[in-house]
């Protein structure tokens, strides 16, 4: 494992509201919207930016510059980054490790996504698939049916391992649903927000047993984004210090051998999962017992479930006994997903993992409102992406102390930044004209890519 470098910390964040994909928005729109709301949120301007990294895994080449002219045409370097669902948290770790080891001070990470409606699909059928391998491991050992979703039928099937391997059952599937969905309802940016008993969803369409609709994420339009900055440059603003959230640890790993040994657990890349949370573990100087706050990819119930044990948030084998006693939402051992996690905000791929990395701020900062953990001293970030990649982040305060709930009178000083008027974890609004003032270049504006104007983005 290399070392770590210097402190980096997420300064500002930013998310549009996740939507179906119904072509109601384009991806400048919401990128720009999220990177105007995360410059502002983090008190920077565009012209201060020295790195730029762009996420999405559907787009043409260069669509990273085509969001980020509108923040200004500064001449900085902007990445185009794609590692399938991972690919967000892919562009956190890039940024961290810039700044990190003194490739600049301030980086602009924004994930956006504009999607296809229906399962995830593949698009250039003229060549190799990346998970080739991986659909021959799951027709040789469970078998596939070309007429269900890919992705449901890799997860079905480590769902299906875990029920013969541990005991665990279809109900407790539909509880780790059951509580997403509950969550959601309290997070203005899900995409959907409504509450569920465990009948409906285990009633709810069979997708890939044990898997039902409800059990499955959705596809989404949407953006995130985050500011991030070095030790010394945060050094350099003291004033800014109050709403930092330092990046105590941080691996990304990507497959181990292991993918191929005839396991469906081990083909959803459980291995990769387990190695990073390890290593960002370690580096935050954190055991997982301490761990009270988890954003992870639930982009399935099976694979929240896997995801539990591969972070070694319970004993081995024992995840299904976590959900049945309540250890995975307020009043447990850990609360999984405040947000709703991707079952219920969705899953606008590009944007995912700084839509966790937004909600884990918030929450650390104690803006979150009534999906507060209060009591948290480090919160953990999951992100997986087959093919594969899997990003494990931890995060702490920047002044060391845990999260608790900030009062109204509190709050006050967050409405007043940028001017914005609101508190951005507890409402979902469109980018104001202070905040666009704040967050876009003040040397560098182009009138002919001016994305400047507040009716230009929506939610």
């Amino acid at each position: 494992m290399s070392s770590p470098g210097s402190p980096v910390y997420i300064l500002g964040v930013g998310m549009t509201k996740f939507i179906k994909p119904r072509g109601q928005v384009d991806y400048p729109e919401m990128g720009y919207e999220a990177g105007i709301k995360a410059l502002a949120d983090a008190g920077v301007n565009y012209d201060d930016v020295d790195t730029g990294i762009a996420c999405y895994a559907y787009g043409d080449s260069t669509s990273g510059q085509r969001v980020f002219y509108q923040f200004g045409m500064t001449g900085i370097p902007v990445y185009n980054v794609n590692n399938n669902c991972s690919t967000g948290s892919t562009g956190l770790h890039m940024a961290r490790k810039f700044l990190s080891h003194g490739a600049g001070n301030v980086a602009l990470v924004v994930g956006f996504e504009k999607m296809f409606s229906g399962s995830l699909q593949t698009f250039f059928s003229d060549r190799t698939n990346p998970l080739d391998k991986s659909y021959i491991m799951m027709a040789n050992t469970r078998g596939v049916d070309p007429k269900r979703p890919g992705a449901a039928q890799f997860f079905g099937n480590a769902g299906r391992e875990y029920m013969e391997k541990f005991g665990a059952t279809k109900e407790d599937f539909a509880e780790i649903a059951r509580v997403n969905h509950e969550h959601s309802r309290r997070n203005p940016y899900s995409q959907f927000r409504d509450v569920y008993t465990l009948e409906q969803i285990m009633k709810s369409p069979e997708i890939w047993d044990p898997l039902t609709k409800l059990q499955c994420c959705p596809t989404s339009d949407g953006a995130a984004a985050a500011v991030l900055v070095s030790e010394k440059w945060l050094q350099g603003h003291p004033e800014l210090r109050e709403r930092a959230v330092l990046i105590a640890g941080q691996a990304m790993t990507t497959d181990s051998p292991d993918l191929y040994s005839k396991s469906a657990i081990d083909l959803i890349g459980f291995a990769m999962t387990k190695s990073a949370a390890e290593q960002a573990l370690a580096e935050a100087n954190v055991a997982p017992s301490a761990i009270k706050l988890v954003e992870l990819h639930d982009c399935f119930s099976a694979n929240e479930m896997i995801t539990l044990d591969a972070l070694s948030l319970c004993s081995p084998g024992k995840a299904h006994e976590m959900v049945r006693n309540g250890d995975i939402t307020y009043g447990g051992r850990v609360v999984v997903n405040p947000s709703g996690g991707l079952i219920s905000k969705g899953h606008p791929l590009g944007a995912t993992g700084l839509a966790q990395c937004a909600e884990l701020v918030w929450q650390l900062r104690g803006w979150a409102g009534e999906r507060t953990v209060e009591g948290v001293g480090a919160a953990l970030q999951h992100n997986l992406g087959l093919g594969g990649a899997a990003v494990v982040t931890v995060y702490k305060r920047a002044d060391g102390e845990k999260s608790k709930r900030l009062s109204d009178k509190e709050l006050e000083g967050v409405t007043g930044i940028a001017g914005r008027g609101y508190n951005p974890a507890v409402e979902a609004r469109a980018v104001t004209q202070t905040e666009i003032e704040v967050g876009r270049s003040r040397r560098a504006a182009s009138g002919w890519m001016d994305g400047g104007k507040v009716g230009e983005t929506r939610l």
